[in-house]
């Protein structure tokens, strides 16, 4: 289990002149198919081991690049899927390139985070939107799974957590991931509360649909009024409920909001199949499996860390994954 296997540094390879010429001139490209031109230099903005993102400066505004790393590559044609089915929930980007992980979309201003601190409605509604997606998304099963996002259906996790415990205690004592050996019992021991938690997913009425993967208001956009979700580059094809684990984040640690109204909003979207008390159920199981699949997409967003990246974030597959240790909440 490399963390890097043979793939080169994702912040080394997009530091390259040659690459940075080969973007400018396929956003030239994408931009002049759409009747639009450069009219400046573009801006890097942010990179870190998993994505890159530039601003560019075009004769309609300013619009936005970004790439991802090989394991995330999915997320341009993802993103594009998911704007064509729910075009109110997700903004189509202006031009993607699915083999080399690229995407080109406008600016849509400041993510409603940094608009003002979301307000209980806020949140509500972000919770609503997410489920709506999903709703849509769950009957377009053959279309998006085409798009390359990693299947993480109830019926795949309890073999992902061998894997993935198996993975870790097998990584050099040096990585930030690396499992010791005495603790493999305390993952043995939790590993019949995963395979509960799958089955019971699997059984659910609820279906198997995007997850976001990291849902909150700094990657919802107002657009026309309206909430738009961006940033899929964690997504996953996963149990409905899982969506909630990042708004349950977020609304504790950094928020006085109570997080069960805002769930019980998103619960509110699927009540024509299960009751309240039957989501409670359920949701618990998704904050088990969850652990186990945001723990396999934190190995993808590191697995083209340099040494330095993995000192910052390469602890956090592990980390993900000891959640299943304890009891949610």
């Amino acid at each position: 289990m490399d963390p890097r296997g043979p793939l080169r540094a994702f912040s080394v390879v997009v530091s390259e002149a040659a690459w940075r010429a080969e973007v400018d001139e396929w956003i030239a490209v994408v931009l002049s198919d759409a009747g639009l031109t450069v009219t400046g230099p573009s801006e890097p903005r942010r990179t870190r081991p998993w994505s890159t993102q530039y601003v560019i400066p075009s004769s309609g505004g300013r619009v936005w690049f970004k790439a991802n790393c090989h394991d995330l590559s999915f997320e341009p044609a993802l993103h594009q899927a998911l704007g064509r089915l729910a075009p109110g929930l997700v903004e189509e980007p202006i031009a993607v390139d699915p083999a080399r992980g690229w995407m080109l979309t406008r600016d849509r201003g400041l993510p409603l985070a940094e608009r003002h601190e979301p307000s209980l409605d806020d949140w509500c509604a972000i919770a609503r939107g997410a489920a709506h997606l999903q709703r849509v998304s769950a009957g377009a099963v053959k279309e998006l799974l085409s798009s390359g996002i990693p299947d993480c259906s109830p019926a795949t996790v309890a073999r992902r957590f061998d894997r993935l415990v198996e993975g870790y205690a097998a990584l050099d004592p040096t990585h930030p991931s690396h499992l010791p050996s005495e603790l493999l019992t305390k993952y043995e021991a939790a590993r019949r509360t995963v395979v509960d938690a799958a089955a019971a997913l699997a059984q659910s009425p609820l279906p198997v649909t995007v997850n976001h993967g990291d849902l909150h208001p700094g990657n919802v956009l107002v657009v026309d009024g309206g909430l738009r979700l961006f940033d899929f580059g964690d997504a996953q094809w996963a149990a409905a409920p899982e969506v909630l684990w990042p708004l349950w984040a977020w609304l504790t640690q950094r928020t006085d909001q109570p997080w069960r109204t805002v769930f019980a909003a998103y619960a509110e979207v699927w009540s024509d199949l299960v009751s309240p008390e039957e989501f409670d159920g359920l949701m618990a199981a998704a904050m088990v499996t969850l652990q186990v699949n945001r723990s396999q997409a934190w190995w993808s967003a590191t697995r083209q860390a340099t040494d330095a990246e993995l000192a910052e974030w390469g602890d956090a597959p592990l980390s993900q994954l000891s959640h299943v240790l304890r009891p949610w909440p």
